[in-house]
């Protein structure tokens, strides 16, 4: 499965320089204007939207633009062909672009759990535990992407077999489903168990229709889930304004941090505007309670090792042995944290 994402991501990447490159030529070079390329559009990133509404890159005299994609494929391909400077993934990603010329690097981490949390269709009473999945059908993520690869390390770490025997005791891991369509399948299709992001999953609950357990972090630990990657070239030309990006962040990390729940959901709001004041605070409760924000943008080696332990575990191809100093740049981020 990683050998065909690779291929895909250079292929596309392919496609869309020699669809592209005409359209650049000329064109005058504003080293202040980022486009930041976003795996998925979700509150789960709130301290990125809390800088974007807030002004804080105007006030770094940055003029970002975010656009949203259906994949962390897609985020990769928009990077390696130019279409966007800065890419909010899971770091899965540039291992598996790891080798390419011009090679991605991390020069800065957002999230640091998993931000899904397990909902069952039945009240459970007392405690959660992974040994209640034995038997029953869970809904993840995408197969190849971090949230799917996480719930199988807990899972299998657990004990259990992942399998499609479920009279036998096995766990029927679905990946089959896209991450927008995860709490509808979920509803409609008899599954016990699935994981969702809030506030999907409190507000699925709340039509009655599932109940919200643990996080999924609460398994699986620390983790380097989200971060901002670009080629390194961009870092090198443009390490100044790389910088300003990253502190605007670091500030919307620091607003959420230091003020309530419905400040920052005002805050928020402009971003997600389907949605009640209500909602954005439930995220947001939700996701400072777990710790899912850094306040530490650098990454580390040891958070970074998992990760890779974490890739190998679950794949069944080769194994990946990326190098930390090549694929991680925590050159700004120490500055930030100083």
């Amino acid at each position: 499965m990683q050998k065909l994402k690779k291929l895909s991501i250079f292929v596309c990447a392919l496609v869309l320089c020699l669809g592209c490159g005409l359209m650049f030529v000329g064109c005058g070079e504003d080293k202040n204007k980022i486009t930041l390329n976003e795996v998925t559009h979700s509150i789960f990133y709130a301290p990125l939207y809390v800088a974007y509404n807030l002004g804080f890159f105007e006030d770094e005299g940055l003029k970002v633009t975010i656009e949203s994609a259906t994949g962390s494929d897609a985020s990769m391909t928009a990077l390696l062909s130019g279409s966007a400077d800065i890419i909010l993934a899971g770091p899965e990603t540039v291992v598996y672009a790891s080798g390419t010329k011009d090679t991605p690097v991390i020069f800065g981490q957002l999230t640091q759990k998993d931000g899904s949390f397990f909902v069952s269709r039945d009240e459970i009473k007392g405690e959660f535990s992974l040994d209640m999945l034995a038997g029953t059908t869970i809904i993840g993520g995408r197969k190849g992407g971090l949230p799917a690869m996480t719930l199988q390390y807990i899972i299998e770490k657990a004990g259990l077999t992942i399998g499609t025997n479920t009279s036998q005791g096995q766990v029927n891991l679905r990946t089959d489903v896209s991450f927008p369509m995860i709490g509808s399948e979920f509803v409609t299709s008899g599954c016990e168990y699935c994981t969702l992001f809030e506030p999907t999953a409190t507000n699925l609950e709340k039509e009655g229709n599932g109940y919200v357990l643990d996080a999924v972090g609460d398994f699986s630990g620390y983790l380097p889930y989200t971060c901002f990657a670009t080629k390194q070239s961009y870092l090198k030309n443009n390490s100044e304004q790389a910088e300003k990006f990253l502190r605007a962040v670091q500030r919307g990390y620091e607003y959420i941090a230091e003020n309530d729940s419905e400040l920052v959901a005002q805050a928020l709001l402009k971003s997600f505007s389907g949605m009640s004041i209500e909602e954005l605070q439930i995220a947001v409760e939700q996701y400072l309670a777990i710790d899912a924000w850094c306040s530490n943008p650098a990454m580390s080696e040891e958070s970074f090792n998992k990760l890779v332990e974490i890739i190998n575990f679950t794949t069944e191809e080769a194994q990946y042995k990326p190098s930390f100093e090549q694929l991680v740049d925590n050159t700004i981020a120490n500055k930030l944290a100083a």
